[in-house]
């Protein structure tokens, strides 16, 4: 086995369907119904069985597809060791990163950061944060920055405490939010359950829910056609959007709030990107985004 069969099989363990692997390989299905077969002629195993849409790996199966993971994590450590030798600060950023934070502030901070340090180059992967906590955590990328409270072996920084805002397009009061049309977004648990705890705290009644949108930008949107309001963490929301904003507060009468987390193993600070970018996150540069 090499490379190319480690890739393999860490991506069809993920997708467990050939063709889907077949299309992210950029190559035919029959190529790499072949090159299956003499992984499983050089180990004289099975590597999955065949369902109805896809495969099921078994057990020998995926303790290969382990062993291939553990090879590519390996692989990436050499080269990022190799790249470190020099004095110059280049190479592979691995970065997991937050949705929400990523569409509103991973831009402008990467480009800050790439100005600073041109022969760095990024590999950037975004979703729920619990996604990418299992990123973090299988090593896939070296720094994790993360909304909400995870639990994390490694090193973790806060990076911002927002506040979390009723928004409408009109002003409102609390007394009125049971009587008025709710706009619920979906989210991750945390914050989920963080408005969820709320709203059971502070509202007589339950939200009269209107309508269920997929992203803030969406749900932001229709707030400010006037179809009702939301709750929204600071991080989503623009002056130029225009709109009412109203804090919320805790049982024990403080702004409730979000926490953004950056995490990383401490072992990852001996590679010089990685370190440049913490360094970068913490310092001043950083301070008038977020």
């Amino acid at each position: 086995m090499d490379e190319k069969d480690w890739i393999l099989l860490d991506i069809l363990y993920n997708e467990q369907n050939l063709t889907k692997t077949a299309e992210k390989l950029y190559t035919s299905q029959p190529s790499i119904t072949y090159r299956l077969n003499k992984i499983e002629e050089v180990f004289e195993i099975k590597l999955f069985n065949k369902r109805h849409k896809g495969i099921t790996f078994t057990v020998e199966g995926e303790h290969l597809v382990f062993y291939a993971r553990r090879m590519l994590k390996e692989l990436q450590d050499t080269k990022d060791q190799i790249v470190n030798l020099g004095k110059e600060v280049q190479g592979h950023l691995r970065l997991g990163v937050s949705s929400n934070f990523a569409q509103y502030k991973l831009p402008k901070l990467l480009r800050d950061f790439s100005n600073m340090y041109p022969n760095v180059q990024f590999s950037v992967q975004t979703g729920w944060s619990t996604d990418v906590m299992k990123l973090l955590d299988a090593g896939i990328v070296q720094v994790g920055i993360i909304r909400g409270d995870h639990r994390w072996k490694g090193e973790k920084e806060r990076l911002t405490k927002e506040k979390l805002l009723i928004i409408s397009r009109d002003p409102i009061n609390i007394g009125q939010l049971p009587l008025l049309p709710f706009i619920k977004y979906q989210t991750d648990n945390s914050l989920k359950t963080i408005l969820d705890d709320w709203m059971y705290d502070n509202l007589v009644l339950q939200p009269n829910i209107a309508m269920k949108v997929d992203r803030h930008e969406t749900c932001k949107e229709m707030v400010k056609q006037g179809l009702g309001y939301s709750i929204a963490p600071e991080i989503c929301l623009r002056n130029s959007d225009k709109l009412y904003t109203m804090e919320i507060y805790d049982t024990k009468k403080k702004p409730l709030t979000r926490d953004t987390w950056l995490m990383y193993d401490q072992k990852s600070t001996e590679t010089k990107t990685v370190k440049a970018f913490i360094e970068f996150l913490r310092g001043e540069q950083v301070s008038s985004v977020l």
